[in-house]
């Protein structure tokens, strides 16, 4: 920004604006940028410009080969996670919403990220807003039913970390022993669904399903509510149906999804496991687009 325009009452760009500015300059643009075409992209000055190239560089949103610039590996792995959760949600809508008509309750889409669950959607009516949830929100995966469904048929690593990240309590019912978590984890592959008693909220109760084919779960459907614990009996085979017809809408009937040799062993140089194993689970999903 220029000085007049500092002047003017318009206060300097943040370091987060300067770096949107920087990636903005690859739109429409060629694949590869050097650092004069990214300084007359953005408007930054060249020194600001360089600096947040080689931040970005570091944090593998951008890669650098001679002179010339381009998009890295994160961006990819960010824009493919965000398709694969797009396109989760188109198809998972209408039957969210059925199974919100049917019981009455509110119902979540959730994916699991490390150690905690993120909210994808939330659908319910107006007696739900005190409910502590929100479309974007994480809570930790231990002590919520999306949590456990998604983790009972997860590998084992991946729980692992969920403990070693620590089972702290949220309320006097939670879960906080890491031997209980597995013996619960174990429970929840027999039942096929997953339940949660005031687990991370008093006077919240839940009961999730995984989403899956014949492999690992790759998010959950939940319903919850206020004093809904003598219903979530009841409730459970609903919901385990609807993520049964979620799947379906993605895949069609009767279909499985490709399992790649080894995906437990796979992984990439300065990746995290975790964001490693999302991008397997969008991988899987991709075989079928």
């Amino acid at each position: 920004m220029t000085t007049h325009a500092v002047e003017a009452g318009h206060p300097p760009p943040s370091l987060l604006e300067k770096a949107a500015k920087v990636l903005s300059a690859f739109q429409s643009a060629g694949p590869r940028l050097t650092l004069t075409e990214v300084v007359q992209r953005s408007g930054l000055p060249r020194s600001s410009a360089h600096r947040i190239l080689d931040q970005l560089v570091q944090l593998r949103w951008l890669e650098r080969e001679g002179r010339d610039y381009r998009l890295g590996m994160g961006m990819l792995e960010l824009g493919a996670l965000a398709s694969h959760h797009n396109r989760l949600r188109r198809a998972a809508l209408p039957h969210l919403h059925a199974l919100h008509e049917s019981t009455g309750h509110l119902v979540h889409l959730t994916v699991l990220d490390g150690a905690e669950v993120v909210y994808l959607e939330r659908i319910g009516g107006a007696e739900d807003s005190g409910l502590p949830s929100r479309v974007g929100g994480r809570q930790p995966a231990y002590c919520t039913a999306a949590g456990k469904a998604i983790l009972a048929f997860s590998d084992g690593p991946l729980v692992e970390q969920v403990i070693r990240h620590g089972l702290r309590p949220r309320t006097p019912r939670t879960i906080t022993r890491p031997m209980s978590l597995r013996g619960e984890l174990a429970m929840v592959r027999e039942r096929g669904v997953a339940f949660d008693y005031e687990e991370g909220y008093r006077g919240v109760f839940c009961v999730a399903a995984p989403l899956r084919g014949a492999g690992r779960a790759v998010a959950a459907i939940s319903v919850c509510g206020n004093g809904a614990h003598r219903e979530l009996e009841r409730i459970a085979p609903a919901v385990l149906g609807c993520s049964r017809s979620v799947w379906q809408a993605m895949f069609g009937p009767g279909r499985h999804t490709k399992k790649p040799a080894n995906t437990a062993e796979v992984s990439a140089p300065g990746v995290p496991q975790p964001a490693m194993d999302n991008m397997m689970s969008w991988l899987r999903f991709s075989d079928w687009m």
